[in-house]
């Protein structure tokens, strides 16, 4: 297993994209095109995670988890046993580091102890990876390279991977949530060199941002104001269950068929969350806009499963005033015959992550 970060190694060994969300597993396998860089999907399956099986990324349910990601492998009909995930939240920090120009050995020896001084955690309780952004022999660096250090908790790895050791799978790559979305984005979608691009991953309980300059991460941060405020929102607009708000939120009706369902209060409900959400992102926008010069935002891509709420994307560009597109992790791919084009359409946002992750390959 490795900790990977944003490079892509392309040979072939195919591996399975697996998002283990706090409300889903998404499971996805590309195969590589004429051995370049653009991919088919090949396989996607997904499965419903029973609710508070993960809570603030904590694992309380691993037999639901398990047999989850099972289902999904199961849905998906993949044989490949080598899978990528992706952690995010507050067990995991990134931060772009400037350090005294050296060759990556001597990075490699020093990690450690620069570290320390950049994350809120225990160096020894950490699981730690870094790239390279720049070596420093520019006239502008001063002498400095710019390092991207990332830091998971050993902890939240383990869950990780003992759950999909136990559903019968392998874990190959450990990957940063926001950097797999970074590939999914970057494999189809076309983007200048100078453009400065916001990523926002809106999942259930997290929203992973990623802010692309000169094609490289800016900044990023994750916060925990997500999805499942619209559930938890229509539950107490309406007086249903978690299950029940959730297919409401998806455009359902409550399953007692005596339930009175007042769009109206939906439609308030959902308001109220989306002001609450874009006002966070807004603000991480604009924290980035005030310590970054030059640096404007020019676009903003969302995905995740929030991504598809109605009226959320217009509701994004009235507050922010950017351009704001919804991403397509397939526009680039010619799906398998066997997937219907409505369910692609309507899975595609939320799958942001799982095909940002299949695009990795394991090292042979």
């Amino acid at each position: 297993m490795k900790f990977s970060l944003p490079s892509l190694s392309f040979n072939s060994n195919s591996i399975v994209g697996l998002d283990i969300g706090s409300s889903m597993v998404k499971a996805v396998e590309l195969s590589l095109k004429n051995k370049g860089r653009d991919f088919d999907l090949t396989h996607l399956g997904v499965a419903k995670l029973p609710s508070e099986s993960i809570v603030q990324g904590a694992f309380l349910n691993s037999s639901a988890i398990i047999d989850t990601v099972r289902e999904a492998i199961d849905n998906a009909k993949i044989r490949t046993k080598n899978v990528a995930v992706a952690v995010s939240g507050h067990s995991v920090i990134v931060k772009k580091v400037n350090l005294p120009v050296m060759s990556r050995d001597e990075l490699d020896e020093q990690i450690r102890w620069e570290a320390e001084q950049y994350i809120p955690f225990d160096v020894n309780e950490v699981n730690l990876d870094f790239q390279i952004l720049n070596d420093g022999e520019s006239e502008e660096s001063g002498g400095q390279m710019g390092v991207l250090l990332v830091a998971a908790k050993k902890d939240l790895i383990d869950d990780y991977v003992q759950v999909i050791t136990e559903a019968g799978l392998v874990p190959a790559v450990v990957d940063v949530a926001s950097f797999a979305v970074e590939n999914a984005f970057t494999s189809n979608y076309e983007s200048a060199p100078e453009d400065v691009v916001a990523l926002v991953n809106i999942g259930a309980e997290v929203v992973n941002i990623n802010i692309l300059a000169d094609g490289i991460p800016a900044f990023t941060r994750d916060i925990t104001t997500a999805g499942n405020q619209y559930t938890e929102e229509i539950q107490k607009a309406l007086s249903v269950t978690f299950d029940e708000a959730e297919r409401i939120k998806l455009g359902g009706r409550a399953q007692d068929e005596s339930q009175d369902v007042v769009p109206q209060e939906v439609e308030q409900a959902m308001q109220a969350v989306s002001e609450t959400v874009i006002g966070e992102i807004s603000r991480s926008l604009d924290f980035f806009g005030a310590t970054t010069a030059d640096s404007n935002i020019g676009r903003v891509v969302l995905s995740g499963g929030g991504a598809k709420v109605a009226g959320f994307e217009k509701a994004f560009h009235e507050r922010t005033g950017l351009p704001v597109e919804i991403m397509n992790p397939f526009s680039r791919m010619v799906p398998s015959s066997k997937f219907e084009p409505e369910f692609l359409e309507e899975m595609g946002p939320a799958l942001g992550v799982s095909v940002g992750l299949a695009m990795r390959r394991v090292s042979s």
